[in-house]
């Protein structure tokens, strides 16, 4: 090999390395298999931030009303999802699938999982669905823990949560089915990590806006984001204006002809 060719093939080399660098791609083992698969970039511009600050701000119940009327289809989790404490919160969804595997040994059947939760940058939401998982505990008190020393926003869990205690201890809000002292060690793997994902009836993609009150989560694909925030933050102003004409004049029926909604 001459010397230009060698100059020409590091360069080559160097290109390729840089680009799977700064794309996010990462290699997971799973036993004696590799596999790819991309984190959701992260959000860095100061717009994108000014979008999620409006997601903490607005109702969640008018993000609901402005996602169906711009989707076409219903973007909310049921009731069935219950905060363990009050709390209101929005980020970016990491997904992680759970899949019944009862009576595994594998000591790494839970890594994707871990290596999600250990890979998500702050604003996260951590956006999990356990198979048939209403009486498992999907995370619980060390896992919360970590999200919450990584600056996650919080988590929803479409299966059960422990360590109620130590999740209310340091302040970390989770929206799951329920209680349950159950673990999904020896019962489940890892069945996907940033991955599309269906999480209770609702379709989520890594780094979509999931967003939380006490009227429940929805989910706001990010690509719709700003349309949708838009939507919501006018339904907001209006509701919250009609307030004082209902007090005022003791007519619902008056606030809906001057306002046009309900």
């Amino acid at each position: 090999m001459n010397y230009k060719s060698g100059i020409r093939n590091y360069f080559l080399v160097g290109t390729v390395l840089l680009f799977l660098a700064t794309t996010g791609w990462a290699i997971r083992w799973t036993g004696s298999q590799a596999s790819a698969q991309q984190a959701p970039v992260p959000p860095n511009s100061a717009g994108t931030e000014s979008v999620l600050d409006g997601f903490r701000h607005v109702e969640v119940a008018s993000v609901s009303d402005a996602a169906e009327q711009i989707l076409g289809r219903k973007m909310y989790m049921s009731h069935r999802m219950q905060s363990i404490f009050p709390a209101k919160f929005a980020g970016y969804a990491v997904t992680v699938l759970l899949k019944k595997d009862e009576g595994n040994k594998d000591p790494n059947a839970l890594a994707g999982m871990m290596a999600a939760i250990d890979a998500g940058a702050k604003d996260s939401v951590y956006v999990m669905t356990v198979e048939d998982g209403a009486d498992i505990a999907g995370m619980g008190g060390l896992m919360g823990t970590t999200m919450y020393s990584r600056g996650f926003a919080g988590a929803v869990v479409d299966g059960g949560v422990r360590d109620i205690a130590q999740l209310r201890r340091i302040g970390f809000p989770v929206y799951a089915l329920g209680p349950v002292p159950s673990t999904s060690v020896g019962h489940y793997k890892c069945g996907g990590a940033n991955i599309p994902m269906i999480c209770d009836g609702v379709q989520v993609q890594p780094g979509d806006i999931v967003t939380a009150d006490a009227d429940g989560v929805v989910v706001v694909p990010r690509a719709k984001a700003e349309e949708i925030l838009a939507l919501a933050q006018q339904m907001d102003f209006k509701e919250h204006s009609m307030y004082s004409i209902i007090e005022k004049f003791h007519s619902l029926q008056e606030a809906v002809r001057r306002f046009g909604r309900i």
